[in-house]
């Protein structure tokens, strides 16, 4: 099946009924807003756009499109983060930018991301606890895209790269399987 037909027959309702996110498509309200990305000349028309608000609606989205042969295409972070690739003609984009959370652990020194935080919301909870992290140069960078690509920022010369002081990641894999994988640090 290709994602074209997936289009026009995968039944968007069904998926609807089983995530807590909203689901958009083609004609709804919103639907235009939703498919936009930063760069303006990417017109993209995805079949239908899950704004996600837990795992369970990754986890659900990602299992939908495996069985209904839809192609994925997700989206972390909104804003000036937001690159063409965050959206793809007749592909369900699985929109993360909902997934925001930040818990800070002053005695660890560590802070967890959602998938959809920006910079600046890591700023925002670390700098309470006089803390920061190796990160990029914008406040509305997203953490998942910067880190998953290096992360070079101000302060990476004297703490290494973003992605060196990733501990630990949730992950979705594309048979919608939760894996969280932990780096072994060398003491």
């Amino acid at each position: 099946m290709t994602a074209t037909s997936a289009r026009t027959t995968a039944p968007y309702a069904d998926l609807a009924a089983t995530v807590r996110g909203d689901v958009i498509r083609p004609g709804d309200p919103g639907y235009d807003e939703a498919r936009s990305v930063y760069n303006a000349m990417i017109d993209k028309h995805p079949a239908a756009i899950v704004r996600c608000r837990d795992v369970a609606d990754v986890i659900a989205c990602v299992r939908f499109a495996r069985q209904h042969g839809a192609e994925r295409s997700p989206c972390g972070a909104a804003g000036t983060t937001r690159p063409a690739w965050g959206v793809a003609d007749d592909a369900l984009v699985i929109d993360l930018s909902g997934l925001r959370s930040t818990t800070v652990s002053p005695e660890d020194h560590t802070v967890r991301v959602d998938a959809g935080c920006t910079w600046g919301d890591v700023d925002h909870a670390t700098v309470a606890f006089g803390m920061a992290t190796p990160s990029g140069f914008l406040a509305s960078t997203g953490v998942a895209g910067l880190t998953l690509g290096g992360g070079i920022g101000y302060l990476s010369r004297r703490f290494g790269l973003t992605v060196d002081n990733l501990l630990a990641a949730d992950v979705v894999l594309a048979d919608g399987t939760f894996v969280n994988r932990q780096r072994e640090l060398a003491q």
